[in-house]
C-alpha cells in the first residue's frame, strides 16, 4: 500500500511540473502583439576590471516637479555641463545632448521613506552605452531618520508613537540645470 501511495504522488507531482511549462500569458501576447518591444543590450564579450572612471557632469534639460511627473519609459534630456577630457583631447564637448530613460518611479511612503526615480540607459552620440555608468538614482528628501527616533520616544504613550507613521517621505524633483555625474569608463570592452 504504501508503494502504491509513492507511485500516485509522483504521477500526480510529474504531471503538476509538467503542465506548468505549458503555460503561456495569453494577455501579454495580446496586448503587446502589435508593439515593438526594444530587446535589452546584451554583452557578451566584456572586461570590466579596468577600474578609468572619467566622470561626465549633465545637466537636465527641463524640470520634473515630483514623481507623479514622471513615467517608466519617458525620455529625459540632459547636456554635458562641461568638456569631457581624456588623455588630453576632448571626447564629449560641452553642451553635448544625453537622453536617459526613467527605468523606475517609487513614490514616498509612510515613516519618512522618500520617492525616487531611477534613470537609465544613458546614450550619448559618439559613446557607446556599454562604457556609461549604467543607471542613476535621485531621491527625495528622506524623513526616516526623524521619523524613527521620534516614533520610539512617543511609544509609552500609547498612541502617539503610531501616529509617525503617517509622516510621508519627500518627493523627489529634478530641477532644469541640476547636475548629475555619470562616469565614461573608456577601457571597458
Amino acid at each position: 500500500m504504501n508503494k502504491f501511495l509513492k507511485i500516485i504522488l509522483c504521477i500526480v507531482l510529474l504531471s503538476q511540473v509538467s503542465g506548468a511549462f505549458a503555460l503561456e500569458d495569453e494577455f501579454a501576447d495580446k496586448m503587446l502583439s502589435d508593439k515593438f518591444i526594444e530587446p535589452p543590450e546584451t554583452h557578451e564579450v566584456y572586461d570590466y576590471q579596468d577600474t578609468t572612471a572619467i566622470p561626465v557632469k549633465i545637466s537636465a534639460s527641463s524640470t520634473i516637479k515630483s514623481e507623479k511627473d514622471a513615467y517608466e519609459g519617458q525620455i529625459i534630456e540632459f547636456k554635458t555641463a562641461e568638456n569631457v577630457i581624456y588623455k588630453h583631447n576632448v571626447i564629449i564637448p560641452k553642451g553635448t545632448p544625453v537622453t536617459a530613460r526613467v527605468e523606475t518611479v517609487i513614490s514616498n511612503g509612510m515613516n519618512g521613506i522618500p520617492a525616487s526615480i531611477i534613470l537609465g540607459n544613458f546614450k550619448i552620440d559618439g559613446i557607446e552605452s556599454s562604457k556609461l555608468t549604467s543607471s542613476y538614482e535621485k531621491f527625495g528628501l528622506d524623513l526616516s531618520w526623524l521619523v524613527f527616533p521620534l516614533k520610539w520616544l512617543l511609544t509609552p504613550l500609547p498612541p502617539t508613537g503610531t501616529l509617525t507613521n503617517f509622516i510621508k517621505g519627500g518627493h523627489v524633483k529634478i530641477k532644469e540645470g541640476s547636475t548629475i555625474t555619470l562616469f565614461y569608463h573608456p577601457n571597458w570592452i
